[in-house]
């Protein structure tokens, strides 16, 4: 894959808003977990919920699109100047010349739920308010990204589970590889809502105490929230960090549960490498799925294990933000261009104890690692949707 620039890249996550905020907050190992008080939601568990969100007044050219998913997305593209640099590259390459790729899994079910509150009663009609198109539907990230900037070129929205938004990455570079594009917004958001918080209950995986990855007591996953996004220009645009591969595959093992040696995210990360042209003993951080359940940390230690060994400091940020799901993706690369930047890889905040079957090398607290070069980031979706992404400093 040729080498792509992050021209800019933002973050706004229970940890706060913008990459100056996160950064901050993993260097103290910072948690925005706090007990859930969403909605109307009464379960033991514990959330990464971004304040502000519901205080979010869009544009009155964007009213249509009003729901927490483009509220969230909104706040999000204020931060860092990012607007700023994705206008300045609209007027560089021109409306047409720049793509917009969102990933997400929820989209705006939120405002569903609110909607079939005010059923009618008798025909069961859902409120006039209530616009589907422009707030639930998957493509409602992509389209009011493209809509805020008057983005002309190719718009795709992924919705992969928690690999989404790292697997927008890949077809961004794609695309600027064809030359269909010169720049492309990418990035993921999703939103909190009863229907993502009661289905992970359900399904018994989430934990009645902050989350703690790759812990020997491990009990299930904090959901969160976030909106992350990066502007992706071709390589010779100047940049601190580049995306230099990516690698994605589909093991397909089953549902919702891993496969257990972890072989579709081996295949993902192997295929990153080749991408990027790289080799195992390259990576100087992984930033690591690390969801906090029992069997996803343990099928990905395994796959980890056999690729990289001991050799590389790994982390997961998890126990920081919660799991983003379809944002998690967008939200860990600038993570993982945050370390490229500072020299200096984040630990596991809640991590406590590493579990020994893990066998990699699990860094609890934050350090510097002078010479960085290269940090890898995983995804890992439900049905086996697995995408592995390579960042190295702007000179790599």
């Amino acid at each position: 894959m040729q080498a792509v620039s992050l021209a800019a890249y933002t973050a706004t996550s229970c940890l706060g808003r913008g990459v100056a905020a996160h950064a901050l907050a993993l260097r103290e190992s910072r948690s925005g977990l706090e007990p859930c008080r969403f909605e109307t939601v009464d379960l033991p568990t514990w959330i990464g919920e971004v304040a502000g969100v519901d205080e979010v007044v869009l544009p009155d050219t964007l009213r249509a699109f009003d729901c927490r998913n483009n509220r969230l997305a909104w706040l999000g593209l204020q931060q860092d100047g990012f607007s700023e640099r994705v206008r300045e590259a609209i007027a560089r390459y021109g409306a047409g010349r720049v793509g917009v790729f969102i990933g997400t899994s929820t989209s705006g079910v939120l405002q569903t739920e609110l909607a079939y509150r005010e059923r009618d009663p008798a025909t069961g009609a859902l409120p006039a308010w209530f616009r589907y198109e422009y707030t639930h539907n998957i493509h409602s990230a992509s389209a009011f990204v493209r809509e805020a900037f008057g983005i002309e070129g190719v718009a795709m929205s992924l919705s992969s589970a928690c690999s989404s938004s790292a697997k927008v990455f890949a077809a961004a570079a794609r695309q600027l590889q064809l030359g269909t594009i010169d720049a492309a917004v990418v990035g993921g958001v999703d939103s909190l809502c009863l229907t993502t918080l009661y289905g992970f209950a359900s399904l018994q995986l989430t934990s009645p105490e902050p989350c703690r990855p790759g812990d020997a007591r491990r009990d299930g996953i904090s959901i969160g929230e976030a909106a992350a996004f990066a502007l992706l220009e071709r390589g010779d645009t100047p940049a601190d960090v580049r995306l230099l591969g990516a690698g994605e595959s589909s093991d397909a093992h089953h549902m919702s549960a891993p496969h257990p040696q972890g072989l579709g995210a081996q295949r993902a990360m192997a295929a990153a490498l080749r991408s990027a042209g790289l080799g195992a003993e390259d990576i100087g951080y992984i930033n690591l799925h690390g969801t906090a359940t029992p069997a996803n940390d343990a099928a990905e230690g395994q796959a980890v294990a056999a690729l990289f060994g001991r050799g590389v400091a790994c982390s997961s940020t998890k126990g920081a933000t919660g799991h983003t799901l379809g944002a998690a993706g967008a939200l860990e690369a600038v993570v993982c261009a945050i370390a490229l930047g500072e020299s200096w890889v984040p630990g596991s905040p809640g991590t406590q104890t590493p579990d020994p079957v893990i066998a990699v090398d699990y860094r609890l607290r934050g350090a510097p690692v002078p010479g960085l070069r290269h940090a890898l980031s995983n995804s890992f979706g439900f049905g086996g949707s697995n995408c592995s992404l390579v960042f190295g400093k702007g000179d790599a």
